[in-house]
């Protein structure tokens, strides 16, 4: 028996993934599927651990990543995304793998037989951490462009031609250098981990630019600095306190 816990926040991929599973991993047993980080934290605070874990980084309500700030996670790790931004913290937690969706089952079986030869057996293999890191190589860390759906037409923007992100009411949009604007399908919070933070920095609750759109900059009042933005915003731009000075450090290239 193998008790396994899914971290998914879309049922029918959840579905997918449960099935999936089964028919790689007959001995497995799943004790829940979860869908948000908050969910998740009281379930490890009240369960034993389970003996294997299939997580989605993106959940509904933040990434799987802040579940393993909050609770110490001991039990492995297959990490499962639509995005391949989060490559290396995925392997910064030393995870068993990592799959891109949709998954292929047999990528799944290859994850699955990992997971038996590696942890079942109580051998640590270095030669997987090896693999992973040369995978890694391989693999783009950040967002290189988003594919957006606009009616029924489908438009891939390059994150290379992008000035800025922004958020109102309720919706986040795209700019891009041509001053366009386009709906984001992501939150902010998910698009400042998608993107290369030597290119892009989150300046307050609202925008997220990117250096090339800096057409000035001002001092303003406690530390903070007013952004004059192009393509220009008609929301004002001014960096936060308490961001101020991380920005400056960015603007600095360290």
């Amino acid at each position: 028996m193998v008790k396994v816990l899914i971290l998914e926040d879309e049922e029918a991929a959840a579905n997918r993934l449960q099935k999936l599973i089964a028919e790689t991993l007959p001995e497995a047993v799943f004790v829940a599927t979860i869908s948000s980080v908050k969910q998740s934290i009281d379930w490890f605070k009240n369960n034993a651990a389970p003996d294997l874990i299939f997580a989605d980084i993106q959940l509904n309500d933040g990434t799987s990543f802040d579940i393993f700030k909050e609770i110490e996670i001991k039990s492995p790790l297959i990490f499962t995304t639509a995005y391949d931004a989060y490559t290396l913290d995925a392997f910064k937690l030393n995870s068993v793998d990592y799959l891109l969706k949709p998954i292929k089952k047999n990528e799944l079986t290859n994850a699955v037989e990992k997971f038996k030869a590696v942890y079942l057996s109580g051998k640590q293999d270095d030669n997987h951490v090896r693999q992973l890191l040369q995978s890694l190589q391989k693999t783009q860390q950040y967002k290189q462009r988003f594919v957006l759906r606009i009616g029924e037409h489908m438009k891939v923007v390059e994150v290379a031609d992008i000035a800025y992100f922004y958020t109102e009411n309720k919706a986040n949009f795209i700019i891009t250098k041509e001053g366009k604007r386009y709906l984001a399908d992501n939150t902010l919070d998910q698009l400042e981990d998608m993107l290369d933070p030597k290119s892009f920095f989150r300046i307050n609750r609202q925008f997220i630019i990117s250096y090339s759109s800096i057409a000035e900059m001002f001092t303003y009042s406690k530390s903070r600095v007013l952004l004059k933005l192009n393509p220009p915003s008609k929301l004002d731009t001014i960096v936060s306190t308490e961001r101020s000075a991380a920005f400056k450090t960015w603007l600095g290239g360290e």
